[in-house]
Order: structure tokens, then C-alpha cells, then sequence
């Protein structure tokens, strides 16, 4: 049986892609964006047009400055006639080359940002290679990495990319034209230059600390929000929605803090590298103005060479300008490219060709174990499940009842041992047609934006009089009664406009009405009062006698009196 990937497992490929991430590109953001790679090309296009237009304008404005002073006949504009007419096309050309580059890099920018995204979503929302019961756990740094780190890519794609590109492009090719116009300026440049990326390695590390840390903030806040904003009705129903106030200050103050010393530090590098690109193009000149006195140099290859030197230091004030706008987007591809590759490297489970019958199939867990973070939860459980019972799931938290409920769904996989339907392994079941012969009431029910009838149809449509006789069991025809539409009324998302009890009534009447020969409930009385809470376990006692098979999570001994069986996790799971 095909291991899911555990958290650990994760976190180890996550280092290794840590490890991978050498070098200013990340090769895997090429292989996992096919926008990149045209990307990529169309930019080294770009980069070498952009050469060809650099040199050409140099060598015309070297050509009409030094005709103008060094030869009288040559001092009209019919003279120089030609030399004007190639100056204007070149820098035409570059202008136009800047535009529709700029122009495309947008464009292309955002082609990537969606591929990554939707590719990282993909990977999340899929059970094969995101364990369910690990996902609420990476939700808050999920959602921060993919929304605003991921935005952040857009400056390195369009801004930080093209300067490398053509730092790779320029730059030599001019090194190479000054070499064989002026040797002792090439000589000087040759020297100089490795200065400015020597201090964009040294600073680049400091900033890569700092982003990290500013992303682990941001990671912070947003959970701490979106906890704060999913329990809100509740805090304020107990009068305590300003007491998270000064944990969420803390944690902006401390976003504060690393945004501005990772902006402190780009200011200062900006600075320190604009003053070395300055000071080495000076001593070019410098050196140029001596030969020229002493005339050791003509003044067309002196011009040529002081026009051409700071463009050989250009692209790379450039990468140095745009690194520091693009650190956030780069460090978020990373961790985005990680956990595509993470699930990558798993071995995903092939959906099985085979369907059962649910109905009258015993149940059987045999020594099923799943490894977590936390150790194993369950571990070794073995237990049958017989049809037309109610099965009641007891245990401390943390001993793997969900998890169990989610193996035998084959939304996991065991790491150890087997669940089996009748004879056949789940594992062996083909997913849909097993998901369409049970009803699944998680611990959080799923509530969409959209009226209280599309939501109570969301799994399928219900027959009218199954839905009327489920909902006076779970009480939600009452909840109907009182809201202003009924079932038609508007719902937001997550279940916005009904309290934590009515979602929970709105699930469980969706779970009781449905045919479904097997049904698997995670604390279905949560959130209920005592009453209503019996009137539930009736119906389900209702349904196994009826001949479904039912597996109820439950604490309460209310739940237990009326089980047929009970299997404790309590003495079945193990840590490290």
C-alpha cells in the first residue's frame, strides 16, 4: 500500500529544495513553468538586440564627436548625415526594444505567477498527494506564500530576471569591444567589476535572512487572523473579541519590524553599490583623459571606451537595484517549487479500477497505523465494523479517530496495515464510486456561499421527504422557520449568516437525508444542546437498524449508551 507523505516527510523535502535553490535562477522554477522558459528566451532575445543597439550608438556618437573636433571637413550636418541617421535608428530601436520587452514581461509575469499557483493548488487540494488531515496545519502559510509572497515573484520576473540576463549578455560583449578599442580601459573594468557582485553576495545574504524572517511573520499574522475571523461570532457572543487584540499587535509590530530592516538594507546597498559603479567608471575616464594628453590613445577609441564603460557596469547595477525588490517573490517560488516537488517525490497512490457494494460489507481495520508528526495516531488498530450497527470511535484527541475515519474513505493511505470493505482493500476501490455510497459529516461541515437549499443539495439532491423527516430530527427545520427567506436564504462563506450550532444542524439534516448505505460522522453533537443531541443519536440509531452501517466519533457517553459497538483508540496509539 502506497505511504501518504507525512509531515516529516515534507519538511525534509523542503530542506532539500532549500538545498537545490543555488545560483541567482532557480532551474526548477524552468521546469515547473513553461511561461518561464519562453520567458527566459524571448528575454535573451531581447538582451542580445539590445547589445547590438548599444554598440552601434556608442561607435556613431564616437564617430560624429571625434570627426567634429579632430577633422574640419566633416563639421556639417550633410557630413555627418549618415552617422546621424544610424544614431537615430539605433536608439529608436532600443527604445522600442525597452517598451515592448517591459510590456511583455507583465504579461509573461503574470502567466507564471498562475501556473506556479494553480500548480501549488493542485497539489493541496488533492488527497493523493496532500494528506486531508495535514492540511489545516499548512493552511495559514499556504495561503501567505501563494497569495502575497507569490505576488511578489512579479519585480524579479520583470525586473531582477532581465537585468541578469543581460548582465550575462552585455556586459561581455562590451568588455570585449573596449578590449579591442582600449586595452588599458578594458584592463581597468576587467578589475574593477568583480567588486559590484562580490558586495550584492555579501549583502544578498544578510537580505535573504531578512526575507525569510519577514515571511515567517507575515505567516504568523495571517493565521493568527484568519483564526481570529473564523471564531469571531464566537468571541463576541463571549464578550472577549478585543482579546486577541494585543497578540495581533505584537505580531504586526513584529512584521513591522522585519519589513523595514530588510528595506534598511536595500537603501544601503542601493547606495554603496551606486557609489562603487561610480567610482570605477571614474577611474576609467580618469585613465583616458591621461592618454589623451599624452595622445596615446585617438580620440574615437577614447570616446568609444568612456561611452561604452558605464554600460558594462549597468546591467549589473542593475541586478543589485532589483534584487532586493524581488527577494520576497524569490524566496516564496521556493517555498512554492518545495511543496510542488515535495508531493512530487511522494509516491502517489493509483486510484484502484475496482467497486464494491458498501451495503451489508463489514468494515475491517487490520493493525491500520498512520505515521504524523507527532508519532503514529492510530497505531495498530484492528477492529470490525459490522453493517446495520452503530459504531461509536472513542479515544483522547490525538489517537487518530479522524484519521481512521479518513482511511477508511481512502483519503489516506496506512502506513502500516490495511482497511478493508467486505474482501477488497480500499486501496483497490476506485474513488468516486466509493465516496458516492457515503455521507461524511467532518468536524468542520462545509458551507458555500449560496442559499440553505443549494448547500442542503450540495452533495446531491435529496428526496423531499427524507430531508423534512432528517431535519426535524436535527432540529434545522426550526432554524429554517427563523431565517427571514428560508431555504432560500443567502449564506456567505464558511456559513456566514447562520451560528456555529445552525451549520452544524445544516450538515447533519444534508448527512441524514442522504441514501448513502455508509455513513461516518466526526462529533456530529458538537455545538448541539441535549436535547437535540438525542434526537440525532435516535436518527442514527434510526439508520443502522435500518441497515446502514454507521461510525460515529464521539466523547459523550450519551453516544456510547446507545452504540453497538465501541472501539477505544486510547490504548492504540504510539508516539515516536
Amino acid at each position: 500500500m502506497t505511504p501518504t507523505p507525512t509531515a516529516d516527510a515534507i519538511d525534509v523535502e523542503g530542506v532539500r529544495g532549500e538545498q537545490r535553490r543555488t545560483g541567482p535562477i532557480d532551474p526548477r522554477l524552468l521546469k515547473y513553468s513553461s511561461a518561464a522558459r519562453g520567458y527566459v528566451i524571448v528575454t535573451a532575445g531581447f538582451s542580445c538586440a539590445a547589445v547590438v543597439a548599444i554598440i552601434v550608438t556608442a561607435a556613431m556618437a564616437a564617430s560624429i564627436l571625434s570627426e567634429l573636433i579632430v577633422d574640419p571637413s566633416r563639421r556639417s550636418l550633410a557630413a555627418q548625415q549618415v552617422h546621424l541617421l544610424v544614431l537615430a535608428c539605433a536608439l529608436v530601436a532600443r527604445a522600442v526594444m525597452s517598451y515592448l520587452h517591459d510590456r511583455y514581461a507583465q504579461r509573461a509575469s503574470a502567466r507564471v505567477i498562475a501556473q506556479l499557483r494553480a500548480r501549488a493548488l493542485d497539489v493541496l487540494t488533492d488527497p493523493a498527494r496532500t494528506s486531508p488531515r495535514d492540511l489545516p496545519s499548512r493552511r495559514a502559510h499556504a495561503s501567505t506564500v501563494l497569495l502575497q509572497g507569490l505576488d511578489s515573484l512579479g519585480p524579479y520576473l520583470s525586473g531582477y530576471l532581465p537585468a541578469l540576463i543581460v548582465s550575462f549578455t552585455v556586459t561581455p560583449t562590451v568588455l570585449v569591444v573596449i578590449a579591442l578599442t582600449d586595452w588599458p580601459s578594458a584592463l581597468i573594468i576587467l578589475v574593477t567589476l568583480p567588486l559590484i557582485p562580490l558586495f550584492m553576495v555579501l549583502i544578498g545574504l544578510t537580505t535573504r535572512d531578512r526575507t525569510a524572517r519577514k515571511l515567517e511573520a507575515m505567516s504568523r499574522l495571517n493565521a493568527q487572523l484568519l483564526d481570529l475571523i473564523a471564531g469571531l461570532p464566537t468571541l463576541r457572543a463571549l464578550n472577549r473579541s478585543r482579546g486577541p487584540a494585543a497578540q495581533v499587535a505584537a505580531l504586526g509590530r513584529a512584521h513591522k519590524r522585519s519589513t523595514m530592516s530588510a528595506l534598511r538594507i536595500a537603501f544601503l546597498s542601493g547606495a554603496v553599490l551606486e557609489l562603487l559603479a561610480t567610482l570605477c567608471v571614474a577611474l576609467v575616464a580618469v585613465g583616458i583623459g591621461l592618454r589623451l594628453v599624452y595622445g596615446e590613445v585617438s580620440l574615437y577609441a577614447g570616446v568609444l571606451a568612456l561611452i561604452l564603460a558605464p554600460e558594462a557596469y549597468h546591467p549589473l547595477r542593475q541586478v543589485g537595484a532589483q534584487f532586493h525588490n524581488s527577494a520576497d517573490g524569490v524566496e516564496a517560488a521556493g517555498e512554492v517549487i518545495d511543496l510542488i516537488e515535495s508531493a512530487d517525490a511522494s509516491p502517489v497512490a493509483v486510484p484502484g479500477p475496482r467497486t464494491c457494494s458498501v451495503a451489508g460489507q463489514p468494515i475491517t481495520l487490520l493493525d491500520v497505523g498512520v505515521h504524523g508528526r507527532d508519532g503514529w495516531a492510530p497505531y495498530r488498530l484492528g477492529a470490525v465494523i459490522e453493517p446495520a450497527a452503530l459504531t461509536v470511535l472513542t479515544g483522547p484527541n490525538g489517537a487518530g479517530k479522524s484519521t481512521t475515519l479518513l482511511a477508511m474513505m481512502g483519503l489516506i493511505h496506512p502506513d502500516e496495515g490495511s482497511v478493508l470493505i467486505g474482501p477488497v482493500s480500499v486501496a483497490e476501490l476506485e474513488p468516486a464510486a466509493l465516496h458516492e455510497q457515503i455521507a461524511w459529516l467532518p468536524q468542520q461541515p462545509v458551507v458555500v456561499p449560496g442559499t440553505v437549499a443549494e448547500n442542503l443539495a450540495l452533495f446531491g439532491v435529496l428526496d423531499p421527504t427524507a430531508l423534512h423527516r432528517a431535519a426535524a430530527a436535527t432540529g434545522f427545520d426550526v432554524v429554517l422557520a427563523s431565517l427571514p427567506l428560508g431555504a432560500e436564504t443567502l449564506l456567505g462563506a464558511g456559513g456566514v449568516g447562520l451560528s456555529a450550532g445552525q451549520r452544524q444542524r445544516l450538515a447533519l439534516t444534508r448527512v441524514l437525508a442522504s441514501p448513502s448505505p455508509l455513513v461516518l460522522l466526526d462529533e456530529p453533537t458538537a455545538h448541539l444542546d441535549d436535547r437535540s443531541a438525542a434526537a440525532v443519536l435516535a436518527a442514527l440509531v434510526a439508520r443502522a437498524r435500518a441497515g446502514d452501517t454507521v461510525v460515529v466519533i464521539a466523547h459523550h457517553l450519551s453516544a456510547r449508551s446507545v452504540a453497538d459497538q465501541v472501539v477505544d483508540l486510547g490504548g492504540v496509539s504510539r508516539a515516536h
